[in-house]
C-alpha cells in the first residue's frame, strides 16, 4: 500500500520528529520546507510558504507524487512565531504570518483533496494559544485561534468523504523555535516547565506519537486535542 505524509516545517522539531515516526510506519513524506531534510524515504520540495504564490512552483510536482497514493495525510505544521502586541503589530507582518499558519494550509489542502481517499486525514498543529493567550505573541495567537477554526471547517466541508482531521494543540516543547523566542534563558525555561504538572518541558516525539495516533484514528474527527502535559491554571 502506498501511503504518503505531506508535512510542513519537518526539518526540525516536532517537524522531524513527526518525519520519522511516519516513516517508522511505513509511509513515504513529502515534506515542504526551504531546510533540507536529508532522511531517506523523504522528499524535499524547497518552497517559501510564507509567500502567497509558493503553490506555482510545485503544484505539478505535487499532484504527481499524490497521484498513486492509497492513503495521505497531511501535517500543517509550518509556523513563524514573533515577539509582537496589539499596540505595535503592523498589518504588513500580520499578513505574514497568518499566510505561513493559516492561508498556506488552506492552499496545500486544495493541492491535495482531489487525490485523497477514504481513510485519509488532515492533521493541524495547533498550539495552548489556540484557545487562549499571553501578551507580546498578538499574531501568533490569533493565527493559532484560525487554525481551530480552519480545523472545524474542514471537519464540516469533507463529512461524508472518509476523511478526518484534527488540531493538535501542544504546549510549550523543548524546540529550537521555543528557545530562540525566550533568548535561550535557561531560568525562563525553568520557570515555564514548573508551571505543568509534570514539572518539565514537552519533547517533540511526544507530540509526533499525538499526531500518529490522531491521524490513524476517525473517531477523534473535529477534535481540539490538548498535548500540554497538564498546564496549572493560577
Amino acid at each position: 500500500m502506498n501511503k504518503l505524509v505531506f508535512i510542513t516545517g519537518g526539518s526540525k522539531g516536532i517537524g522531524r520528529a513527526t518525519v520519522e515516526t511516519f516513516l517508522n510506519n511505513g509511509y513515504q513524506v513529502v515534506n515542504f520546507s526551504r531546510s533540507t531534510l536529508d532522511l531517506d524515504g523523504v522528499t524535499q520540495i524547497a518552497v517559501d510558504m510564507s509567500k502567497l504564490d509558493w503553490v506555482g512552483a510545485c503544484a505539478d510536482q505535487v499532484a504527481e507524487l499524490a497521484r498513486e497514493a492509497e492513503s495521505i495525510c497531511v501535517i500543517h505544521n509550518a509556523a513563524v512565531l514573533y515577539k509582537d502586541s496589539i499596540r505595535d503589530l503592523e498589518a504588513e507582518r500580520l499578513q505574514q504570518v497568518l499566510q505561513l499558519n493559516v492561508v498556506a494550509a488552506l492552499q496545500l489542502n486544495q493541492l491535495l483533496l482531489s487525490s485523497m481517499k477514504g481513510g485519509s486525514s488532515i492533521m493541524y498543529v495547533g498550539s495552548t494559544l489556540s484557545e487562549k493567550a499571553v501578551a507580546g505573541s498578538c499574531s501568533y495567537v490569533t493565527s493559532k485561534h484560525a487554525v481551530v477554526g480552519l480545523m472545524r471547517a474542514t471537519a464540516q466541508d469533507l463529512a461524508g468523504s472518509g476523511i478526518h482531521t484534527a488540531c493538535v494543540c501542544p504546549g510549550f516543547t523543548d524546540t529550537e523555535m521555543l528557545r530562540e523566542h525566550l533568548g535561550h534563558d535557561q531560568t525562563i525555561l525553568d520557570a515555564i516547565a514548573g508551571g505543568v504538572t509534570e514539572g518539565r518541558l514537552i519533547q517533540p516525539q511526544e507530540i509526533a506519537d499525538t499526531l500518529w495516533f490522531a491521524s490513524q484514528n476517525p473517531v477523534i474527527n473535529g477534535a481540539v486535542l490538548h498535548a500540554n502535559l497538564g498546564q496549572i491554571e493560577h
